[in-house]
């Protein structure tokens, strides 16, 4: 046998199974595409309207704001610029909770946000599966909000996104009632 037979035999072989992978890989396509294929998306953290677990416990207090709940980790370097974040939250209207699976580092205790250490069995109650993770509880107890947050930016958009929620604030009516006897 040749050189150019043996080249023209695997030539032969190779476009057969490139043409078995492409019909494979388009089988795949069109199965994603119609929904053949069933995924549930992974979630994480509470669902909204769900009650928050250890509420008493987190806001002792009757809040009359809502109640944001930052689970953290003190070697997570993005935990640390994230409770930065929250220290520097100047807007009212908001209330922050740091939560820690063990004991929290030292430089949290300088913060004005209330910080809690030994908290491990909230991020299981809450679903934190990754830090850091952000909850917004309304002053009745329930979910609003459940998200990772990778950023302070992120963490940022959330606040401004519970500051004022979709639709903006209620419109304000203005009614002229004259003294009319």
């Amino acid at each position: 046998m040749s050189f150019q037979t043996s080249a023209l035999i695997l030539s032969w072989i190779a476009i057969l199974l490139l043409a078995f992978t492409v019909s494979g890989l388009v089988r795949q396509v069109h199965a994603l595409s119609s929904g053949a294929v069933q995924r549930r998306p992974e979630s994480v953290g509470l669902r909204p309207g769900a009650p928050a677990p250890g509420f008493a416990r987190l806001a002792p207090a009757a809040p009359t704001v809502p109640l944001v709940l930052l689970f953290l980790e003190p070697d997570c370097g993005t935990c640390t610029e994230v409770l930065a974040e929250a220290g520097e939250h100047t807007r009212p209207g908001l209330e922050f909770r740091a939560l820690y699976r063990e004991d929290p580092p030292a430089r949290a205790a300088e913060l004005p946000i209330t910080v809690l250490g030994g908290q491990a069995d909230l991020f299981e109650r809450y679903d934190a599966l990754a830090t850091p993770f952000a909850t917004v509880v309304d002053a009745a107890g329930r979910v609003l909000r459940a998200e990772p947050i990778g950023s302070r930016a992120a963490l940022h958009r959330l606040l401004d996104e519970v500051d004022s929620p979709p639709g903006g604030p209620a419109p304000v009516v203005a009614t002229n009632q004259g003294d009319r006897a």
